[in-house]
């Protein structure tokens, strides 16, 4: 029986002909019958696909032979065999969209000014020897709210787009002197932010290499994440260990609940926390 996988990779580095690279990487992935979405811009790629586990590997190796992307940091979940609907590969101009392309500058070694990179252990490193280190969420608030570092500074944004006025506001310039750790998904957000971020004045920017899923593997629930990790896949969220604690509320109810659903338009893409009891999946279109 196949195994269902699911990996999530970016490397940004600069690529002369993003065109070329949406084609090879259309036909390496759909040659393997994968599924998800690959991002590729001038400035690197960005993509979560997934299929049966011989097939993903396949896929990693074709991946890794392109020498831009052979050192690619690729982080692997389980699936469910229906976590995509389709195969997407784009080119944009950015691989994740801020809407500031023109603060983002590559090199070969990656994104240039960018905040100081930290391993899950660096985090807890820096945390016992300051005692004003700040998280900084780099997702949109529906993300955190099922699931955030302790004590973690959760902008008001609803899209990535958001976040270059949000910083623009004023509202975080008494952060402005204390060390910054910003997380996300996988890493990639933070790449962008952290540039934004140093670009306005923040002194000590960091940046939890990984993402809260290198964290996820390294700690699961033992450390400073608290609740379950927002995916963009069909699973909608996961967690990292039977301890996880339950931080959403169904907004119908308010019993405890990690899940999204389309509600009140079962057809629409707005996600709301609604709890099997008030939005059973039975009544959803497509179940």
């Amino acid at each position: 029986m196949a195994v269902p996988k699911i990996v999530l990779f970016y490397k940004f580095t600069a690529l002369p002909d993003p065109e070329a690279i949406r084609l090879w990487q259309h036909t390496l992935a759909a040659s393997n019958g994968l599924t998800g979405r690959i991002l590729i811009s001038e400035h690197g790629i960005n993509g979560t696909v997934g299929g049966n586990i011989e097939a993903v590997k396949k896929y990693v190796r074709g991946l890794r032979s392109y020498r831009a992307f052979r050192d690619v940091d690729v982080k692997w979940s389980d699936g469910t065999g229906d976590d995509f609907p389709r195969l997407s590969v784009k080119v944009r101009p950015e691989i994740v969209t801020f809407g500031a392309p023109d603060e983002v500058k590559v090199d070969e070694n990656g994104v240039v000014g960018g905040g100081t990179h930290l391993s899950p252990h660096a985090v807890h490193a820096l945390m016992s020897e300051r005692d004003d280190v700040v998280f900084f969420d780099g997702r949109n608030k529906l993300e955190a709210q099922i699931g955030r570092f302790r004590d973690a500074v959760v902008p008001d944004v609803d899209t990535t787009r958001e976040f270059v006025a949000e910083l623009d506001s004023g509202r975080y310039d008494h952060l402005k002197s204390k060390p910054v750790v910003t997380y996300c998904t996988g890493g990639v957000r933070c790449e962008v932010l952290s540039v934004l971020m140093r670009n306005r004045g923040f002194e000590e920017v960091y940046q939890l290499d990984g993402g809260i899923v290198r964290y996820g593997e390294t700690f699961g629930d033992a450390g400073l994440w608290e609740g379950s990790l927002y995916v963009f896949d069909g699973r909608m969220n996961v967690e990292f260990s039977g301890d996880a604690v339950t931080l959403g509320r169904c907004t119908m109810c308010g019993t405890p609940t990690s899940r999204y659903r389309n509600h009140p338009d079962v057809d629409g893409r707005e996600l709301t926390l609604v709890c099997e009891g008030c939005v059973p999946d039975t009544t959803e279109a497509g179940s």
